[in-house]
């Protein structure tokens, strides 16, 4: 698959509240997946083991009211999108609104790595 063709299904799926099937469709079982620059306790996981952790924590830790999702930005074999969601913390009852970058990366038809920016309060 070319990189336009994965950033349109990853992004449709997205739309659609499926997370899990991009990762089980697009990424390479050697996917690296990265939070802003990579530095802190849990911020890299690697390989679709480190993926289901990293989202078992997250389901754990999160409430999800709402996701938008852009349209993904394309140059050569990398994409990016635009992620808003709205959740509440759930160990802390705090609920916010938050806005990322994710950047893909796609070698050999499949996601290799991905990473997400965005502020920490």
């Amino acid at each position: 698959m070319e990189t336009k063709e994965i950033a349109t299904k990853l992004v449709d799926w997205c739309k659609q509240g499926d997370f899990e099937k991009p990762y089980q469709e697009l990424y390479s079982p050697k996917i690296k997946s990265i939070e802003n620059d990579g530095s802190g306790e849990g911020a890299i996981a690697e390989g679709f083991e480190g993926i289901q952790k990293k989202g078992e924590w997250w389901k754990e830790n999160f409430e999800v009211h709402n996701t938008s999702v852009s349209e993904p930005i394309v140059a050569d074999n990398w994409f990016s999108v635009k992620f808003e969601m709205d959740t509440t913390h759930k160990p802390s009852g705090h609920r916010s609104t938050m806005s990322e970058i994710a950047v893909y990366e796609v070698k050999e038809g499949k996601i290799v790595k991905e990473q997400f920016f965005y502020d920490q309060e």
